[in-house]
């Protein structure tokens, strides 16, 4: 099928800055006007997971919709569930501009935003007034000048159980100083007893997961395996953006500072979606995210162990056409493989993705 946003309307689109188009995106999603997805409602791609029923297995990655503001929208199009935020306790600017930028010839982008949000209580006052239902997370961090970045968390915690259906413990932004520090194995088991502790106390238990980078070694992968194994979260996102800048061909903007996302993230977050399978299991969710501009590469999560799939800097590429290509080609290999149901099709090309490497250097 013809994708009529890159006929025409991505030329408009990347005539404007970065992050002005972000913006009339979000502006022109949150009016309700754009054409939902072909099969976004087909039974066959229902998930059930932490608990919760997807209509389907795709979802808005966090990022795109930082403050909550077009999350009818988006579920409007067809998207199975909507990640907001990052959202930190206290608003925040975040980085210096420019700090959003297309590297068109690799189908990636690199941001170094800085976590900038309207703060706790306006995505809040958002979400209380959420007019249509369906999944919605909240993803959490923590302000760049925060004392206790940990207490940021535990904040989110008591924030957010009562208004979302799940939270995504955000400590692999590489664009604000020191948060991978987290992802250290003794600073990971406080912040997640932390986190634990804020969730049996909350009103309302809602599942929590764990957002990972791709730049991990082997044994710091093991150490955040480890802890997740001992810890009560119920699952893990795979992954955040990169800081490797391996294979790019715009060499002009690969020096620009920040997370690397789109295209070239697809087979290292893939290989360490499988990698992460393989150690916690089948029974922890994993979200994948990460490259996914086609229908074949959001199957391709899907069979490397991911039970939901998430895109963002896809859609900057392809467009809304990007929902409705993935669930044609989820379906299709349904029918191709005689199965009924996303579940059996999760798990099915672990080992081979497992064995392809996931480290890469920076540069």
């Amino acid at each position: 099928m013809i994708n009529l946003f890159k006929c025409g309307a991505r030329n408009a689109v990347f005539m404007l800055e970065p992050e002005a188009a972000h913006g009339l995106t979000i502006k022109g999603i949150a009016s309700g006007l754009m054409p939902r997805a072909r099969h976004a409602a087909d039974s066959r791609l229902a998930v059930t997971a932490a608990g919760l029923s997807f209509a389907n297995p795709l979802g808005v990655a966090a990022g795109l919709d930082k403050n909550g503001e077009a999350i009818d929208g988006l579920m409007k199009l067809g998207f199975g569930h909507v990640e907001v935020g990052t959202v930190t306790p206290r608003p925040q600017p975040g980085n210096p501009k420019p700090r959003l930028f297309r590297l068109v010839q690799d189908e990636a982008v690199i941001n170094r935003m800085g976590f900038n949000n309207e703060g706790h209580a306006a995505l809040a006052v958002r979400l209380e007034k959420r007019k249509r239902r369906g999944i919605v997370g909240v993803n959490i961090g923590a302000n760049k000048t925060s004392e206790d970045r940990i207490a940021d968390y535990v904040a989110g915690i008591e924030r957010f159980s009562a208004l979302a259906e799940f939270l995504t413990i955000n400590i692999s932004s590489p664009n604000t100083p020191g948060l991978r520090d987290l992802q250290a194995r003794e600073q990971l088991a406080r912040l997640l007893d932390a986190v634990a502790g804020a969730r049996e106390k909350a009103a309302v238990r809602v599942p929590v997961f764990l957002k990972i980078a791709p730049d991990l070694t082997e044994a710091g992968l093991d150490d955040i395996m480890i802890e997740i194994a001992n810890s009560t979260l119920d699952g893990v996102i795979v992954s955040n953006t990169t800081l490797s800048r391996q294979g790019l061909r715009d060499r002009k903007l690969a020096d620009e500072n920040g997370g690397l996302s789109g295209a070239p993230l697809f087979d290292r977050s893939t290989a360490l979606l499988a990698r992460v399978r393989q150690r916690l299991g089948p029974d922890r969710v994993i979200i994948g995210v990460g490259g996914v501009s086609s229908g074949a590469r959001a199957l391709e999560k899907i069979r490397a162990g991911a039970d939901l799939v998430q895109i963002y800097s896809g859609m900057v590429y392809e467009g809304p056409q990007l929902l409705s290509d993935s669930f044609a080609a989820i379906l299709a290999a349904l029918e191709n493989d005689g199965l009924s149901s996303v579940r059996q099709l999760r798990d099915t090309a672990v080992d081979a993705w497992a064995e392809k490497p996931f480290i890469a250097p920076t540069g």
